[in-house]
């Protein structure tokens, strides 16, 4: 192993290596001691569950019979049929609708369009259980839209707004979130000369769109739509709540199996294949990115400028597909609003009168432990979670991009990529069947059915992402920065909390608000590590919506909706709505000109 000094040079010289100067640099000691928690954590967390969970599947003696139940199993088998036709069809369904948004609010002048995006940006403060039990709510048994089809089609099922298509509805319009943050940003980037050239060429609009823009949002195109597909294949709170008896899929079909003793083999094997298929896409994914180039030729960019659609008819077809695809995106979260505040008898006849408004509702939530007990343990685990896995990966980054020429920094980076090539629902199996029992890696201990394990399994989900994003943030710092401030006589630990954490800090309280925001009402993890005295608000809300016939049932998920959306909005406000965080970064930059003057005026004298 190559080691490294404070500075990140080559420890080596005439003499040879000498541990003495190695242990008198405060610095070596504790990249020693993080070098040393890394190597224990990424196994112990990241290799080693998914490793057993392997082991004991593929070296059991059973694979071969496990394989055999779930190929003579009509319903596993289904699950799996079902979670690909699912999963392509998503892949055209969501990539129509999250192109439309996109190009609706920032690609072609329609009036309000400020409006509307706020709008298709709802999904962000809430998606999974709480999303589709507002679907649900709308279109189901006692929803406004059944009621009002039921006025047209006397002879509709109640029932309507279940199976295949229901699934797909909701996971189309939960799902274009990508859309709006990575298409949006890549359309922003074309340079608006390349348009303006194929227009005085005499290109029309639809020529434009298909010859030059289309092309050069491939990349974005690829990676949503293969991460579209995956999220398909690992669907979950759509098809257990709207999916019916007729169409299950792979991620409820492993819960089932994984939660009795005598089916968790199956489970692990169904979890494992769920595993092999996103590695396997991801790969294609990262080896498709690397083999494309698409890129505009011009240096300077020119900023894309909204484009008028000429033709009246299309024009009026366009602005009213916009309200409506708003409309779609909006209702729901307006009926969970406003029916929080109506009494139960108007929520299970899904109407609405003067009469029936009250805080009743709120009062038997906030009034009673048990019932906002989930609501509290959602928040503090996530704010614990989200923490320490920035925190964590504060140190790794700086690790990985001081040291990048390092084996070590390079494995410690692959290694923490792990769990973005596995779906949650495998990640959470392996924590689950590996730490049941007494375990070395934990000094014997047993975590299963502790909330350790559960917030082991929310921090080791949240890894990947926080990684490339946070790394992404420390590549765009200068190092010219460090470098002067070590030469001026800064400590390491001062140079990076003084002059180079506060510049990521935008970067580091919108990843915890992302992170945070998808935490509150998370399902795939909580459902099968969380312990039986612990419930979250994704499992409460999942029992509420369809496992519990409680008629005030619907009112307390309607609750837990509106607060966490309120909670989410508030998160969201004080990471991007206030200038604190701008301004804290630009105090950062002043000082680091301030560290740079200095190292000048002492090269001077």
């Amino acid at each position: 192993m190559t080691l490294f000094n404070a500075k990140g040079a080559r420890l080596h010289s005439e003499e040879g290596f000498s541990f003495k100067k190695f242990f008198q640099n405060k610095g070596n000691i504790f990249l020693l001691i993080e070098a040393i928690f890394f190597i224990w954590f990424v196994f112990s967390f990241l290799i080693y569950p998914n490793l057993n969970l392997f082991m004991d599947v593929l070296f059991s003696g059973s694979l071969k019979d496990n394989i055999t139940k779930i190929i003579e199993s009509e319903r596993a088998m289904k699950a799996i049929k079902n979670s690909f036709i699912l999963a392509i069809t998503m892949c055209v369904t969501v990539n129509v609708v999250g192109t439309l948004v996109v190009f609706i609010t920032e690609y072609f002048k329609i009036k309000g369009s400020k409006i509307l995006r706020l709008g298709y940006m709802s999904t962000m403060i809430y998606g999974g259980m709480i999303l589709v039990s507002g679907f649900k709510f709308l279109y189901g048994e006692v929803g406004m839209v059944t009621r009002f089809l039921r006025t047209m089609m006397p002879d509709l099922a109640t029932n309507w707004f279940e199976g295949f298509g229901a699934v797909l509805f909701i996971m189309t319009f939960a799902c274009t979130t990508n859309h709006v943050v990575f298409l949006r940003n890549a359309l922003h980037q074309i340079d608006y000369q390349t348009i303006e050239a194929a227009k005085n060429m005499g290109a029309g609009t639809g020529r434009i769109l298909f010859k030059v823009v289309f092309p050069t949002l491939a990349p974005s195109y690829l990676s949503i739509t293969i991460l579209t597909f995956i999220k398909g294949l690992c669907a979950m709170a759509a098809p257990l709540i709207v999916g019916g008896e007729e169409f299950q899929t792979i991620n409820p079909i492993v819960i089932t199996f994984v939660k009795m003793e005598y089916t968790r083999s199956l489970g692990s094997v169904l979890s494992i294949f769920l595993g092999l298929v996103t590695f396997a896409l991801l790969m294609i994914m990262n080896y498709m990115e690397r083999r494309g180039h698409y890129m505009s030729i011009s240096k300077v960019k020119t900023r894309i400028v909204k484009q008028p659609i000429k033709n009246p008819v299309l024009n009026v077809l366009m602005h009213v597909l916009a309200y409506a695809l708003f409309i779609i995106y909006v209702s729901p979260l307006a009926m969970i609003v406003l029916f929080s505040f109506t009494n139960t008898k108007s929520i299970n006849t899904g109407t609405l009168s003067w009469d029936a408004f009250t805080l009743d509702n709120y009062k038997m939530v906030f009034g009673n432990p048990d019932n906002y007990g989930p609501m509290l343990t959602s928040v503090i685990l996530g704010a614990v979670s989200v923490t320490a896995v920035i925190v964590l990966i504060l140190f790794a980054c700086r690790i990985i991009t001081k040291y990048k020429k390092s084996k070590l920094a390079q494995t410690l980076e692959f290694s923490l990529l792990i769990p973005w090539l596995l779906p949650a629902i495998l990640i959470s199996v392996g924590l689950l069947q590996t730490y049941n029992v007494e375990q070395w890696t934990v000094g014997g201990a047993i975590l299963g059915g502790t909330v350790v394990i559960l917030l082991l399994g929310y921090i080791v989900n949240k890894i990947p992402y926080t990684l490339r994003m946070t790394k992404a943030a420390f590549y765009s710092i200068d190092n010219s920065l460090e470098d002067a401030a070590k030469n001026l006589g800064a400590g390491g630990m001062y140079t990076f909390t003084r002059v180079l954490l506060p510049i990521i800090v935008p970067t580091i309280l919108a990843l915890w608000a992302l992170e945070f925001n998808g935490t509150l009402g998370e399902y795939d993890i909580s459902v099968l590590l969380s312990p039986t005295k612990i419930n979250t608000l994704g499992v409460t809300i999942k029992t509420l919506t369809t496992d519990n016939y409680d008629p005030n049932s619907t009112a307390v998920s309607f609750v837990y909706a509106v607060v966490m959306m309120i909670i989410a909005s508030i998160v969201v406000y004080f990471v991007y709505g206030r200038k604190g965080v701008t301004n804290y970064a630009r105090k950062s930059k002043r000082m680091a000109k301030h560290i740079e003057k200095m190292q000048r005026l002492q090269a001077g004298k």
